[in-house]
């Protein structure tokens, strides 16, 4: 690129949305969903309107986290490249790659685009890297396995979980200190915001629950345990987790016990629980907030559910062991 300082132009149209075809009563929107495979080194590409696979992206070797860069674009953490992939889906084409440091488990962007957060799970630490020029600027000791990386809205703190110790850790992005350790459920995984930035809700692995934090005491204030009937407790392990943009329910993907849990945010309750593919691995909506997108990390498929009617519609198979997805509309 002639200016690494920049993602790459924004993309005309990326948000756009249209209305097509119809599946089970769910308006589509047309657009692409992207999801990345830890066995092929690949993103699989789904059509949103016709909800069948409609190509592959080469990319870079073990492909985990995924996400849009604040300029719409895709990038993609590859655990065993110690890198990061950036993909215009304008073009299907990779722009460039950024060095994650050793063995990087998840990153997030900071709101300006300006700097990226990422968890070293051998290393046991966050490191702070210069989206321009791939340089680490701070590195910051965290618990053994740090995982999920999530930065406020406000870009002033940022949160990594640490699967073996419990934890997650408050680090000030100012001072790049660790102001507070919050003990959680056993091996933290990922996390969301509500809307309004109030709460931080932490998925427990080997809990089957979800923490919730009080972002401005840093401390946990409640608890939501997961029961699937037929299900042993050691198989109810959350993962991914995603809130409505009016923060009013969650979804939390349920591991080896193959559901998706709809969760009332203000009661705190499962009010449904959706049987997916096998270990629900993440998960994500449409803009529409009409379909959720469920990623089966051993099924090697993607399940759509249909958010109205608490259903599946469809299973698509994807790469091999797939394990993140983006929607871009």
């Amino acid at each position: 690129m002639s200016d690494v300082g920049v993602w790459v132009k924004r993309i005309a149209g990326a948000g756009a949305v249209a209305l097509g075809l119809c599946l089970g009563g769910v308006a589509m929107a047309q657009g692409t969903a992207y999801v990345s495979s830890e066995k092929d080194q690949a993103l699989t590409m789904i059509d949103l309107g016709t909800l069948t696979v409609k190509g592959t992206i080469p990319t870079c070797k073990r492909g985990r986290h995924i996400q849009m860069t604040p300029d719409k674009l895709i990038m993609v953490a590859c655990t065993d490249s110690n890198a990061a992939d950036v993909i215009n889906p304008a073009t299907g084409k990779s722009v460039r790659r950024i060095p994650l440091g050793d063995e990087p488990e998840a990153f997030d962007i900071s709101p300006d685009g300006k700097t990226i957060y990422v968890s070293n799970e051998d290393e046991g630490a966050t490191s702070f890297i210069n989206a321009a020029n791939g340089k680490v600027i701070k590195s910051i000791k965290v618990g053994k396995e740090p995982e999920g990386v999530k930065v406020s809205a406000d870009g002033k703190t940022l949160y990594v979980t640490s699967e073996v110790a419990s934890l997650v850790h408050a680090i000030d992005v100012a001072s790049a200190k660790v102001v507070k350790n919050i003990k959680v459920g056993k091996r933290p995984r990922r996390m969301a915001f509500t809307p309004d930035g109030k709460e931080l809700w932490v998925t427990n692995e080997l809990d089957a629950s979800v923490s919730i934090i009080d972002t401005a005491t840093q401390a946990v204030t409640a608890t939501i345990n997961f029961e699937v009937k037929g299900a042993r407790a050691e198989d109810i392990s959350p993962v991914g987790v995603v809130m409505t943009r009016d923060g009013k329910r969650a979804f939390v993907a349920l591991g080896r016990a193959n559901h998706v849990a709809f969760v009332d945010v203000a009661q705190r309750k499962v009010t449904n629980l959706v049987l997916v593919g096998k270990r629900a691995w993440n998960v994500a909506l449409d803009k529409a907030e009409a379909r959720l997108f469920v990623v089966n990390g051993l099924s090697d498929d993607v399940t759509v559910v249909d958010v109205a009617g608490a259903k599946a519609l469809k299973s698509i198979p994807v790469g091999r062991v797939p394990y993140g997805l983006v929607v871009v509309e």
